[in-house]
C-alpha cells in the first residue's frame, strides 16, 4: 500500500527544515519533546502526528502549521 502523499509531503518538508536550521533529529526531539525513533518515523511517514504535535515542530522552526503541510 502506497504512503499516503500528504504524509509523505509532511515529512520530506520536517526533514528539509530540519536540515535547513542544521539541526539533528535530537535537537528537534529536545525542542518538541518526543522521541528521536518517533521524528525518524514523521520524517519518513510512517507515523501520522498529531495537530498538536505539527504546532510544535511548527513552532521549533518558527514556521507555521501551514508551511509544514504544503
Amino acid at each position: 500500500m502506497d504512503k499516503k502523499p500528504s504524509a509523505k509531503k509532511l515529512g520530506a518538508n520536517i526533514k528539509r527544515l530540519r536540515l535547513d536550521k542544521k539541526m539533528s533529529q535530537s535537537d528537534l526531539c529536545k525542542l518538541i519533546g518526543a522521541d528521536r525513533s518517533y521524528v525518524s518515523n514523521l520524517e519518513n511517514s510512517h507515523k501520522n502526528p498529531t495537530l498538536a504535535t505539527i504546532e510544535k515542530i511548527a513552532r521549533a522552526f518558527n514556521v507555521s502549521a501551514d508551511e509544514l503541510l504544503k
